[in-house]
């Protein structure tokens, strides 16, 4: 062995201890960091149709659903299948009145939800609440005689809503002051791609998202292809065909 052998095995050491230093490194990077299991999903929106259940009868209704503004009077209601203002061009059966209800516990949130909303001047605008099963399936009848089965099929139109629950909003944002609707892109019940949520731009998408951000705070969930769409979570829900009156 040569005077000059330790130099040469001490430069070949070198690479290998940083590669060691590397793979040390990395692993302390992955153990830090978290796992795909630990990240919370982001809420999705539940699906279209709700399950078929027997339709609870109007005592049980009236035990279970409130007027919304009977908890805070400055939400604005227009029910828009109350009138002829809607995609159908008629009133639906079972909407009697301007009136806008949901169980309780959505109620109450929804009440929070104007209550944030208030310091910033804003405010909600309810185009559809609580709906009778009656008026659902009108809706699926009108899309039988004007042959627009797409409108099942693509989850604009359901057979089985969530709003049948008391469960389901349709709203808006408006300025308090003036009562003018703020700008969302495109008008409430637009069976468009142009509707999904996050299919805006400018002033249209910010207002989507303060008011998805503002529904969300209070447990609401949005469904992605229609920015006014929003539900609310019971357990054991029921289905009602109690009249608006």
């Amino acid at each position: 062995m040569t005077s000059g052998t330790p130099g040469l095995l001490f430069g070949m050491q070198k690479p290998l201890i940083r590669a060691l230093a590397a793979f040390a490194l990395a692993g302390a990077l992955v153990a830090c960091a978290p796992s795909r299991a630990a990240i919370p999903p982001a809420s999705a929106a539940p699906p279209v149709n709700i399950a078929e259940t027997e339709i609870a009868p109007d005592a049980v209704a009236d035990t279970l659903l409130t007027d919304v503004r009977s908890l805070d009077p400055s939400i604005v209601v227009e029910l828009r299948y109350a009138t002829s203002n809607n995609f159908t061009g008629a009133p639906l059966p079972g909407y009697l009145a301007n009136r806008a209800f949901l169980r309780r516990e959505a109620a109450a949130a929804l009440a929070r939800v104007q209550r944030d909303l208030r310091p910033q001047g804003l405010g909600i605008k309810i185009f559809d609440a609580y709906r009778p099963v009656r008026a659902t399936l009108a809706m699926v009848d009108w899309t039988k005689r004007v042959n627009r089965p797409d409108l099942l099929t693509d989850g604009y139109i359901a057979s089985r809503s969530r709003h049948n629950l008391g469960l389901a909003i349709d709203c808006t944002l408006i300025d308090l002051a003036t009562g003018r609707e703020l700008e969302m892109g495109t008008p409430f019940d637009t069976f468009s791609a142009a509707a999904h949520t996050a299919n805006a731009s400018g002033e249209a998408a910010v207002n989507r998202q303060r008011l998805k951000v503002a529904m969300e705070r209070e447990g609401f969930v949005n469904y992605d292809q229609e920015w006014w769409h929003f539900s609310f979570d019971v357990e054991r829900p029921l289905r009602f065909d109690k009249v608006i009156r």
